[in-house]
């Protein structure tokens, strides 16, 4: 039997190529009919990237007891079935998992499939390596990844394959900047299934579940077509025709249970129910769900049935295959015009107590992880290019750490909403990427510098001031330092050491200042901290892309001994007998003045730096007031608890009647004060501390925290949020970042579109995502807090910015991971450990310094260390590009390998339009020293030829007349295209305030 099916599926096959005719996109689009109602039928299937279990689990489909789940078989099934009949239509997303199917066919099926792809009966949508968050993530990593996918499909389909409709479908909410980036690559729109219910009903009843989204305040032509679906991503109700359902199939022929007229009856009920929500005479109705169609054939035998009988009928429907982009292009034909949409969905709520904030903040040391491979990522293609890598094993290596942020992008990885042995796994596979990114800087740096024997390791844990290569000493120890940024900057480096005295020299010889300054005992006390190295060595290095700097240790100067505030003595020995801490612990030494206050009398205590001064509240412990760039202004920084009960991984809900408890006792705090830098050592409770920091030339404060094991019990899950209250009267208004780029206008209480249901829970249902920076201003004054990582924040009140940091939470929320967050590292509770910046600012005074900030704390040095001994005298090191040209406000995106003999390039433009101008610049001397012998300039995945872009444009419904034929984005510039004999004034490039151009540089 097997023998027999064997033979067909070969002999389908050989028809499938046989009759094939290749007509793709929009030229394959089925008819449709006009004067009735057109009803899109899309087969799909969705397929997480992970999430109840991991990545390589759902492909195989084993762990089947946690999920029943298998993409090989899903892919497998769809084609074969799809083979059988030309009508068939199916859409595939997730580029990862068809890459990692592909890689297994044989070249007969891999003739099918293109087959099928050139006919536009497989289309990819969406594209990308995986369906990413849009709250949590950077843009940079979102055009990473598409960047990554994208480039796949083309190098195996070529033009057919290309996507042209973004496919959200379960993101948590959606962000302004995403649709911005799908305008930028030139797709035609986009569609998802979620939204404020709120939001969602209000729409149904004015008919605006699509519209147009203006998607950018700063740059013209960012317009998308936007749908949200009816009911979810889920077949209509009753028609799911999957073994993982139990909806009746269609049974039609001479029998006593044929039951076609019942069933075509409740589909056109249901399609009367969906036409009177939407504007034109076409509705696309999804056929699949999470996982559907490992049994292909089933799904496609009944919806065959369903088009055939519902159009036997020749009632007002009309019924047949589609996919999301044949329905579009079917929208855009009717000259149609829509509602207006400027801001974004977030946050999202499925119910007037489910406001999906909490996720914002889940995992936060996954989500800090994350942005660490994003930076040896942006490092390791940087470098690649420099020093021309080229063997198998780093093009390999490099590839995966892309493929692995990639994955790390999907909704349910860096959203911290994923079961806790799938976040396991992402930590691994990360940290794998890591690795060979880290490998591959090695290998640059050994041919562009003069340490041809270099170590050049990296240390992964210098967030709790560890590092393996000097936790024996720091003696002739040699800090290489990368810039991943355009410009030359001016940064601080903290290099783990022991308590000894050390000179640093640059490589000119040069002696640069520096310092030793403590550890804070809260970090040493962690139990699985390896406590040999006790202080940092702290200088200030100016790298323009690569430099070094020496370390040799001196004769030690006389030191002060100080003992511990009282708080510290005690939760020290606390620790020494729970976490084994050595009793060495108990004291602490400094480089220079220390002063103790955890029994003064007196009022306050100032620390200051040239630029900025800080006042300490004696009474309290706390921050009291900050003066900088001649304002001054006074902020009282706190900790907060929210008791919570039924919170989730997605869901962040305050307990009915229960108050945000603050943290009131009294904070013993250390001072130490040495030249370049201040530190303030807090403790807030058993399991709250922080240090803030300010630096000399540096303009802005820092705060690291560290916070946990967080204390729960069986009714009480603890959410921790950080709290800046300031005398600005905000108004009820802050501003957000979208993704990290452009900011959004936030007011409290209120969205764009409709009015929320706050009853419940109206802290939630305030709280946005914030990726790089929150913001509140007055007439005078404004406050802006930069993070290290994706947070939930808010503005509760006028003049307060709250960040919430961690959670450990009791139970699950009920939205399908079956399981409490309630993270376990080192067989305890998580602690996490972060950095905040404060920047205090007029408001008549530019916020370009927040901006230029924002590129140093997602892109700051990458550190790497070799000994001394491995430098060679007659070693040169090889000459790098210099970027310090371009204009200021230039920020060198993205720089990395892209094929064999091409070289991918972005530049942005990353102030905006009431910060910046238009900026130009020539690129010749970059082109050349690159190697160049040709430049194309392409849409900003790096795919498409720029001059072929050509997208949807549809009209508003305030535009004016209808137009009398279908109109098209393409650029707004001519593209730059040249070669190495043409004119350096032919390699002028033009930004506009947040403009991104994408350039592919061929190579001799």
């Amino acid at each position: 039997m097997k023998n027999f099916f064997g033979i067909i599926i070969i002999f389908l096959i050989f028809l499938a190529i046989k009759t094939s005719e290749a007509a793709c996109n929009y030229e394959s689009c089925p008819e449709t009919k006009p004067n009735m109602v057109n009803i899109h039928l899309v087969p799909h299937s969705h397929n997480d990237v992970g999430w109840l279990k991991t990545v390589d689990q759902y492909y195989y489909g084993n762990a089947s007891e946690i999920q029943r789940a298998s993409v090989q078989n899903i892919i497998d099934t769809v084609v074969s079935q799809l083979i059988k009949d030309h009508k068939r239509r199916f859409i595939q997303v997730e580029t990862s998992f068809f890459a990692k199917w592909w890689q297994e066919q044989l070249e007969t099926v891999k003739l099918v499939v293109k087959k099928l792809v050139n006919e536009g009966r497989f289309e990819f949508t969406g594209g990308a390596w995986s369906m990413n968050d849009e709250a949590a993530v950077n843009y940079q990593s979102v055009i990473d990844q598409f960047t990554l996918g994208l480039k796949w499909l083309d190098e195996t389909f070529g033009v057919c394959a290309r996507p042209r409709i973004g496919w959200q479908i379960d993101a948590f909410g959606h962000s302004r900047e995403q649709a911005s980036i799908f305008a930028q690559m030139g797709y035609d729109g986009q569609f998802f299934a979620r939204m404020d219910h709120s939001d969602r009903n209000n729409r149904l009843d004015n008919l605006a579940m699509e519209m147009i989204w203006n998607a950018s305040e700063s740059l013209d032509q960012m317009e998308l077509f936007t749908g949200m679906l009816y009911n979810h991503y889920k077949n209509p109700p009753g028609f799911c025709f999957d073994f993982l359902c139990h909806d009746p199939p269609i049974i039609d022929g001479s029998r006593y249970d044929n039951n076609v007229e019942a069933r075509v009856h409740d589909f056109i009920i249901w399609a009367q129910e969906l036409e009177v929500h939407y504007r034109s005479d076409h509705i696309m109705v999804p056929m699949g769900d999470d996982f559907h169609y490992e049994n292909a054939q089933s799904n496609f035998k009944n919806m065959d049935k369903l088009i055939k009988y519902v159009n036997q009928l020749q009632f007002k429907y009309h019924v047949f295959y589609s996919t999301p982009g044949c329905y579009l292009n079917a929208l855009h034909q009717t000259l149609a015009t829509w509602p207006n949409k400027t801001q974004d969905f977030f946050p999202y709520a499925s119910g007037s107590n489910s406001f999906w904030t909490g996720y914002y903040t889940s995992r936060p040391t996954q989500k800090r992880f994350e942005r660490d491979g994003n930076h040896i990522l942006q490092t390791a293609k940087q470098l690649s290019v420099f020093a021309g890598l080229s063997s198998e094993q780093q093009k390999e290596d490099l590839n995966y750490l892309r493929q692995i942020m990639g994955v790390m992008q999907h909704h349910d990885a860096i959203t911290g909403t994923s079961k806790q042995a799938v976040s396991n796994d992402y930590d691994r596979l990360l940290y794998e990427g890591i690795i060979g990114g880290a490998g591959n800087a090695r290998d640059a740096l050994r041919v562009l510098t003069n340490l041809p024997e270099g170590e050049f390791e990296s240390c992964l844990q210098l967030n709790i001031s560890e590092c393996a290569f000097t936790k024996d000493g720091a003696d002739n120890v040699v800090v290489t330092l990368f810039n991943p940024l355009a410009h030359t900057s001016s940064q601080y480096v903290r290099v783990p050491v022991k308590e000894e005295s050390y000179q640093v020299t640059d490589e000119k010889g040069r002696v640069v200042p520096s310092e030793v300054v403590p550890v804070a005992w809260q970090v040493l006390a962690l139990g699985y901290r390896q406590n040999s190295t006790q202080h940092e060595l702290v200088f200030q290095a100016s790298v323009e892309k690569i430099a070094s700097y020496y370390i040799k240790k001196v004769d030690k100067p006389e030191s002060k001994e100080i003992v511990l505030p009282k708080a510290a003595e005690k939760s020290v020995k606390q620790n020494e007998k729970n976490l084994e801490v050595p009793k060495r612990f108990k004291k602490v030494h400094s480089m220079k003045k220390v002063e103790t206050h955890a029994d003064e009398d007196d009022s306050e205590t100032v620390v200051q730096t040239s630029q900025i001064k800080l006042v300490i509240d004696n009474n309290t412990g706390r921050l009291k007031t900050i003066e900088m760039n001649g304002v001054t202004e006074n902020i009282d920084q706190n900790f907060a608890i929210y008791e919570t009960w039924n919170s989730g991984a997605y869901v962040f809900r305050q307990k009915e009647d229960v108050e945000m408890q603050f943290l009131e006792d009294k904070v013993e705090f250390t001072v130490y004060d040495g030249s370049l830098v201040k530190e303030v050592h807090q403790q807030f409770s058993e399991w709250i501390s922080q240090v803030i920091r300010i630096y000399e030339g540096v303009n802005r404060v820092e705060f690291e925290w560290l916070v946990g094991p967080i204390p729960t019990d069986e009714d009480t899950g603890r959410e921790i949020v950080t709290i800046f209250s300031s005398g600005i009267s905000s108004n009820g208004v802050f501003y957000t970042d979208s993704n990290g780029r452009e900011m959004i206008v936030r007011a409290k209480d209120k969205r764009e579109d409709f009015t929320p249901d706050l009853g419940e829970q109206p802290t939630s249902g305030n709280y946005y995502p914030v990726v790089s920076r929150i913001a509140l201003e007055g007439k005078s004054n404004r406050m802006a807090l930069l993070n290290d990582r994706a947070q939930g924040g808010t503005s509760m009140k006028d003049g307060q910015l709250e960040l919430m940091l961690h959670r450990r939470l009791i139970r699950d929320d009920g939205y399908g991971v079956g399981e409490a967050l309630n993270e376990q590292k080192y067989d305890k509770p998580l602690i996490a450990r972060g950095k905040i910046y404060l920047i205090l600012n007029s408001v008549e005074e530019s916020t370009k310094v927040e901006r230029l900030a924002e590129k140093e704390i997602l892109l700051p040095f990458s550190v790497f260390f070799s000994k001394a001994s491995s430098q060679s005298s007659s070693a040169v090191a090889k000459t790098v590009p210099s970027f310090d040209d371009f204009p200021q406000s230039v920020h060198l995106l993205t720089l990395e390998p892209f094929t064999d003999d091409e070289i991918l390039l972005r530049v942005e433009n990353f102030l905006d339009h009431t910060e910046g101008n238009v900026v130009s610049f020539n690129i010749r001397s970059i082109f050349d020293a690159l190697g160049g012998v040709e430049i194309r300039e392409t849409t900003l995945d790096g795919n498409l030829p720029l001059s072929e872009m050509k997208r949807f444009k549809f009209h508003h419904d305030a535009s004016g007349p209808s137009p009398a034929e279908v109109e098209y984005f393409t650029t707004a510039h001519k593209p730059l295209a040249a070669t190495e004999s043409q004119e350096a004034s032919d390699f002028s490039v033009t930004l506009h305030p947040m403009q991104i151009r994408t350039f592919i540089i061929k190579k001799k």
